[in-house]
């Protein structure tokens, strides 16, 4: 059992690392400030450099690397911000890689080699107004007529709603109870039926739009079928990866919470030393540190453990549950660590512990995933309904 990184993979996460700090931080702040999404002509440059995709195959335009590779390079971009590093969380373990795993090959063709050179951006939708956790109570229907789904109802809380090109659309696609009915759909940008709320103003999570969508009897060929009625457990299994995704979203935030504030404890001088010198300081690095690692640890061993295929409900709801808790705790202490600074937004730590909270909220909560670990772990399924 090896715990380093491969030669390869210390040089994409060095050039990730120098990319990401020497470019990315005037686009970051300008992010934040404006809640504006990456412009498209960052977005091309991403594909350009192969940060978007690179864990889609090859044929797809992607790089062929593996899932840990992908996060490697996540976490670097997300130590800047979580707005410049969302485009590729959403093309390397977000809705692209369900359209990958199960979607028909001319939809393929036509969708992801375009994310990958950064010219689209696909988005997912799931949760609803009465369905957020209870997900297998979604209303949403696409109805087979003809050669076409027909597409009605709506969508709430999406990441890149009214922004992205395109949306991965788990609907209610049979009469069959719960989630033996639900499957999902690909629909474009400008298909007529297709309208958007207004952005969402968010504690944190500036700069990743976020919107209401409506479906009002959308139209969209029988081709952009990604998963039939039933196949709600194949949308689960892609989503599992994005769970690594999440996780490794909190790492990157905690860690460069935690850089900055072992950087400050260094040179911030109160009582005629520098305040790392005390040991309510030291003690309080060494919890970070440690919550970090093992954090780190459980992302990559699910990563590992799927064969860069997709990772299992338990290793990666154990390592999205753990992240999610840690990054919380970590943002606040280095916040704590900074004092006035760091509750001051000139210097981003307050911008930090924003985010975090968010990431514990999106894609299956943090109670949410102790469920399922629980489940994992006894051999069954828990009922909430009774």
């Amino acid at each position: 059992m090896d715990f380093s990184l491969t030669d390869d993979q210390r040089q994409l996460q060095e050039m990730a690392r120098k990319f990401a700090t020497t470019e990315l931080g005037d686009l970051a702040k300008e992010l934040e400030e404006k809640n504006i999404p990456v412009p498209t002509d960052w977005m091309k440059r991403y594909g350009e450099l192969g940060f978007l995709g690179m864990n889609i195959a090859t044929e797809y335009g992607g790089m062929g690397v593996g899932n840990i590779e992908a996060l490697l390079v996540l976490e670097e971009f997300v130590k800047i911000s979580a707005a410049v590093a969302f485009p590729v969380f959403e093309s390397s373990v977000g809705p692209v890689r369900a359209l990958e795993h199960f979607a028909t090959p001319a939809l393929k063709e036509r969708i992801i080699p375009a994310v990958c050179r950064g010219e689209k951006i696909v988005a997912v939708c799931m949760s609803e107004p009465a369905a957020g956790s209870a997900l297998t109570d979604l209303k949403t229907r696409a109805t087979k007529t003809g050669n076409e789904y027909v597409i009605s109802g709506q969508k709430r809380w999406c990441s890149g709603g009214g922004h992205a090109d395109g949306y991965v659309v788990y609907s209610r696609m049979s009469d069959a109870p719960g989630a033996k009915g639900i499957g999902a759909v690909f629909v474009e940008k400008g298909t007529e039926g297709l309208s958007f709320g207004e952005p969402e103003q968010l504690m944190g999570f500036r700069g990743v739009p976020s919107a209401d969508i409506f479906f009002d009897d959308v139209k969209t060929p029988l081709e952009n079928e990604i998963v039939p009625a039933g196949g709600f457990g194949k949308l689960m299994e892609a989503f599992d990866l994005e769970r690594c995704g999440n996780a490794t979203m909190c790492l990157g935030i905690a860690q460069s919470a935690f850089d900055y504030a072992l950087e400050y404890a260094q040179e911030r001088e109160q009582f005629g030393k520098a305040i790392i010198d005390f040991q309510a300081i030291q003690i309080k690095l060494a919890d970070m540190a440690m919550k970090l690692e093992a954090s780190r640890l459980l992302i990559h061993r699910a990563a590992q453990q799927a064969n860069d295929g997709l990772p299992s409900v338990r290793d990666s709801s154990l390592a999205k549950c753990f992240a999610n808790e840690i990054s919380r705790e970590v943002c606040g202490i280095a916040l704590q660590v900074m004092g006035a600074y760091g509750y001051s937004k000139s210097y981003g730590m307050e911008q930090r512990l924003r985010d975090s909270w968010g990431w514990g909220i999106a894609g299956g909560t943090i109670d949410i995933q102790k469920v399922n670990i629980a489940a994992s772990y006894a051999g069954r399924r828990f009922n909430q309904r009774s």
